[in-house]
């Protein structure tokens, strides 16, 4: 194996341990109706490295298992999956088209998760879409904007 496939392993383990850290650290704010996930911020990776899209789903799936639900794990990670590989796709276009997707599969498949596999039942789906969409601008465009700076600035010179 050679420097940079491991290098990249690593970075992608390192990845995995501090979305679903992060997850439970913010345990309060990362599950339910309501929801601001800050491990989101995560999903900006693909810009840079394909192997993240695999590293941040089985992320996203085993962090949503352990909260106990596996609806959640099966489509809450189907929808960043989706984000995730738009976002690679994308990765050449202005980092706020780029991670769109993400952002918008977690607004559409998410009320649902929240509905159907968790029984919420407090608020309709189109305003759990509503309030999916905010917490996952808000991960994205503002925590990942954060992150991006640093991994631009440590690990993914330009």
């Amino acid at each position: 194996m050679s420097h940079n496939n491991l290098k990249t392993l690593l970075l992608n383990a390192i990845y995995m341990a501090i979305y679903i850290a992060f997850c439970f650290i913010f345990a309060p704010f990362s599950f339910g109706e309501i929801q601001l996930r800050v491990s989101e911020a995560l999903c900006i990776l693909p810009l840079y490295d394909k192997l993240s899209i695999v590293s941040i789903t089985l992320a996203c799936a085993i962090s949503n298992f352990m909260n106990g639900n596996i609806i959640d794990a099966i489509f809450g990670s189907l929808a960043t999956f989706i984000g995730l590989l738009f976002t690679y796709y994308l990765r050449n276009k202005n980092f706020y088209i780029a991670v769109l997707p993400t952002i918008l599969s977690n607004a559409i498949i998410i009320p649902f998760v929240l509905k159907y596999g968790y029984g919420l039942y407090a608020f309709p789906i189109y305003l759990n879409a509503v309030f999916v969409f905010i917490g996952e601008i808000l991960s994205i465009y503002i925590f990942g904007s954060i992150l991006k700076k640093i991994l631009e600035s440590y690990i993914y010179k330009k």
